[in-house]
């Protein structure tokens, strides 16, 4: 199984209009950042710089109350 790690980044001022940026790592392979602001979630996938998903709170509440665990 993989060891999983997750850092932040977090801006120098307050959060309030600054999204909040996750860089997640699986043995030391990045596996991509997730950014969190007021609006919902962005996902960039590693090496992906223009291939992002965007969620907004509703659609990734959705999606992940539509998953199967």
């Amino acid at each position: 199984m993989a060891e999983h790690r997750v850092t932040i980044r977090q801006p120098d001022r307050e959060v309030v209009n600054a999204d909040v940026v996750f860089e997640v790592y699986a043995d030391d392979e990045k596996l991509g950042e997730l950014e969190v602001s007021r609006g919902g979630i962005t996902w960039w996938p590693a090496r992906a710089r223009t291939r992002r998903i965007d969620l907004t709170w509703e659609q990734f509440s959705r999606l992940l109350q539509s998953t199967d665990y």
